[in-house]
This record gives C-alpha cells, structure tokens and sequence, in this order.
C-alpha cells in the first residue's frame, strides 16, 4: 500500500516458486528445483509517475502491477523406469526379459529431454551383437548435447541386441537376426518380443531415427547412409548428414528401417567401419553426421565451419549410388588387395591378386563395374567364390556397365604371365552374398 513516497520497482513471484512442491515446473526430486523460475507467471510493480497527483487523496495513486506472460515447462519425457523434465538428460533402462539366472536384463536409454519443443529423435546401436562403433557414436554425440537449449528430444538406446553384446555374436540366442524380425510380437521368439519392445517403447514415439552398423564377418564399410532416397524428407536429412556416400536402398521386410518407415519416422541406417573395432575415421564421421542431421532439423546449432561471402557451411556433399555389388574370388588362396575404402576404380582395374602359400600368383581380380569402393574383406584368406570388394557405382559417373567376369584366372604353372582370356560365367550366375543381406538391411 502506498503512503505517497516513490516506490522503487519490486519483483515477486507466486508462492509455488518458493517450495518447488506445486505447478507445472516443479522438479523432480532430487533436482534441486534449479530450474523453476521460467514455469511460473512473473508479476511486477511498476513505479507511478511522480508527476501524477490524484486529486482527491492529494497523494500518488497506488502501485499497478502488471502479469506477464505464463513461461510453461515442457512436459517431462517418461520412458521405461525414467521421466526426465525439460531442460535435463537422465539414464534408464527398459525390461527386456530375464536372464537363465533369474537376472533382470534390459535396455540401456538415455534421454536428452530438450527445455524446447522439438522432434523427438532416437539413436540406435548394436541391433547386431557384434556391431560396436556404434555405441562410441552415440556416447560421443550426446556429450555434445546441451539440454537447455536442445529443441526436441533424443532417445538414445546404444545397445539394443543386449544378449548378443554380451556373449560377443551377432545374433540373439535363438540363433535369429533381430534386423529381420521386425515389427516383431509380444508373444514370439525372443527376437520378435524384443523387436516389438523397441518398436513400441521406442519407435512409435519418435519422428526421426538413425541406425548405426558396421560391416561385419571380417569385413570393413566406407562410411555411408543407406536410406530411402526417393522420399524427399529422407534424401533432405542423407544429403545433411554429408557421408561419403548415400546409397538408395529399397526396405526390407524385417528390418527395423522398413517397420519404422510403417510408422510414419524417417529413418536413416549409417554404415562404417568393421565389427568389434573402434575405427576412428568411422566413428568421428558418425559422429559428424548426426550431429548435422540435428541441426538439419532445428534441434542444436550448426557446427560446420562457415565458408565464403554467403555464410555457406562446409557440409561434405555425399556421392550417390543406385547400384552396387561384391566382386568374387574364382581361386582360393591368400588375397592381397591393391585397393582402399573410398577409392574410385574402372571397369577392368586389377583390385586383388591371389597367390598360394608359396607365393606363387593364382588369379587377378579385376573390377566387374566402375565406382566406388564401399566395403572389402579383413580377411587375406580366402575361398572359391568369397566376396572381398564391394563397389558402388556413381550416379552421375560414366560406366559402360559391368562385365561378365570378375577376374582373369592365371595358371600356377604360367604365373607371372599375363592373360586375356575372361570366364564366359553369364552375368548374375553367382547367388547374392549371405553376409552382405545381413550388413546392409
């Protein structure tokens, strides 16, 4: 109440700013309450102008206050045993099954619940046991995240095939692929129960996902996105997400991609790397990639360094590919290759030479099309009809299409000696790589 001397401004707040107990902002125990103050309407004095004399009291008329806009928290994100409030990240886990042993296994999740509204993105790794790269992806890239000023939420799950993470195998216990037993069901194989857990823990309440693999059976991939590049949206966040190379890549029935896609997300699956190997290059373009694809979608900052007059940014432009295929030994031996991930070959290019054991040259084995390596073998020993090269052609790039042999076979008693004769094999006569379906859903 006035009693006719100035007042100076005051500021108060309501009085469930004072115990945190009430109101939408109010934090989670434990939290402290520290970030409370933008959930509650704010209500201040204003000083009257001195120069204003009510006529009637012959004093200054009394203070006005005047509300201003009510700031509302976002509501927390519940997901498994966690609810995290806006503005913070907290770690859960979701319940999978338990173990022969009577031990509970379950989900690892940690969520980044940005203070702003948002897509809602998830993070995947280690649908295949053995796939590990990336698990290194996402720990980096959340230590990146600012949940205070994220838009949006990420729902990260670093290891979804938790069975066969632990006992080192690509597959669960029941011997399935869990890339192709999705959507899954709840009362199925152990794969279909826990692809139907991610699909509807996970997936059906996210906008936007990205899949993380790594090759795998002894063999290492070019950092690449794999995605539905006839759909606008997709091909937008592929070409955001500046790898090497995007690759479009029909959905697969069983494949997360391809049940996520039927719900309506927008799903890119990142390949690089090997299994059970941190391959540094794969890993910081992991990294690199999803953090532009939240940028993309509004969620962080760019982190590209602006180049030119323009403010541009210096996001990589990725090569893209339609078409691609596994180039296959016609002798067994030890494989010696002359080519490195990344690098462009022509049709004809000699890309290996197998020897025998006393080094003697067995065969040459020569580009079946023009492109671009995108995955070889680890493996120097190898058998009659084993895949070692996988190369994508280029949209865009000249190819005078593939021919009808992989390779020049050499005699071991003519070695040293080149030859020009190639195998009549028809194109097509060699059944599609078992590993390569696996690699790449």
């Amino acid at each position: 109440m006035s009693d006719g001397r100035p007042v100076d401004p005051v500021r108060t707040t309501s009085a469930s700013d004072g115990d945190g107990a009430s109101g939408v902002g109010a934090g989670r125990v434990g939290d402290g309450g520290a970030d409370r103050a933008d959930d509650v309407g704010v209500v201040e004095a204003t000083s009257p102008d001195p120069s204003v004399i009510d006529p009637v009291t012959a004093t200054h008329p009394p203070v006005t206050r005047r509300r201003r806009h009510r700031l509302l928290r976002r509501p927390a994100f519940a997901i498994g045993d966690v609810e995290v409030a806006a503005g913070r990240s907290d770690i859960g886990q979701i319940p999978i099954a338990r173990l022969v042993t009577g031990n509970q296994i379950s989900l690892p999740v940690n969520v980044v619940h940005g203070r702003h509204e948002g897509p809602v993105v998830w993070l995947s790794a280690a649908v295949h046991g053995d796939e590990i790269g990336g698990v290194e992806i996402i720990r980096r890239t959340l230590a990146d995240v600012d949940a205070t000023s994220l838009a949006g939420t990420i729902v990260a799950v670093p290891i979804v095939n938790v069975h066969g993470f632990l006992n080192g195998d690509r597959y669960l216990p029941d011997r399935r692929d869990l890339n192709r037993s999705f959507p899954g069901s709840p009362t199925g194989s152990l794969a279909a129960r826990l692809a139907h857990l991610f699909i509807t823990e996970v997936v059906d309440r996210c906008d936007v996902g990205i899949d993380l693999h790594t090759g795998s059976d002894h063999r290492t991939n070019l950092p690449q996105i794999r995605a539905d590049l006839d759909d606008p949206r997709t091909r937008d966040l592929a070409i955001a997400f500046g790898a090497p190379l995007m690759m479009h890549a029909k959905l697969r029935d069983g494949s997360m991609r391809a049940a996520a896609t039927s719900t309506g997300s927008t799903v890119l699956l990142y390949e690089g790397g090997e299994a059970w190997r941190f391959d540094r290059f794969a890993i910081e373009a992991g990294v690199a990639g999803v953090g532009r694809v939240l940028a993309r979608l509004g969620m962080t900052s760019p982190t590209d360094t602006p180049v030119g007059l323009d403010g541009a940014l210096a996001t990589p432009v990725p090569a893209e590919s339609r078409s691609s295929g596994w180039v296959r030994v016609r002798r067994s031996g030890i494989a010696l290759l002359d080519v490195e991930l990344g690098q462009h070959v022509e049709r004809g290019d000699v890309i290996a030479t197998v020897r025998d054991s006393v080094g003697r040259r067995l065969s040459r084995t020569r580009a079946s099309r023009s492109g671009m390596v995108i995955g070889h073998t680890q493996q120097p020993l190898v058998n009659q009809g084993d895949a070692i090269i996988h190369i994508a052609e280029i949209v865009g790039s000249p190819s005078d299409g593939p021919v009808e042999s992989s390779e020049r076979p050499v005699e071991p008693e003519r070695a040293g000696i080149a030859t020009s004769a190639r195998s009549t094999r028809p194109p097509g006569a060699h059944p599609p790589d078992p590993t390569e379906t696996e690699a790449h859903p």
